[in-house]
């Protein structure tokens, strides 16, 4: 049986996981091969600034992607792509199942 302390840990996950432009940002990056600027990535999804950011620091804080600050930007990079891949893929035949 998990410890409380490790079920909460990946409820953490599960909820950045759980939201379809958290999901989208952790693709984008994953499939760029390269760390992007939060700004770019709110370009592409046709998003501000602000909200961006906020997903971002969801994601950071559940261990999926970390945040460089370059001069006055911040720029994106994935953390445990391989992880996020297999999730993913895991739950798209989960759901292809039902």
């Amino acid at each position: 049986m998990s410890s409380a302390e490790d079920l909460k840990s990946a409820s953490i996950v599960f909820d950045a996981l759980g939201n379809a432009v958290r999901l989208r940002i952790l693709l984008m990056l994953i499939e760029s091969h390269k760390p992007l600027h939060i700004t770019a990535v709110a370009t592409n999804l046709k998003m501000d600034y602000g909200g961006i950011h906020r997903h971002v620091k969801v994601l950071k804080d559940a261990g999926l992607l970390q945040v460089y600050d370059v001069g006055r930007s911040r720029v994106l990079s994935p953390v445990n792509v391989e992880f996020v891949k297999d999730l993913i893929e895991k739950a798209r035949n989960a759901s292809k199942k039902h």
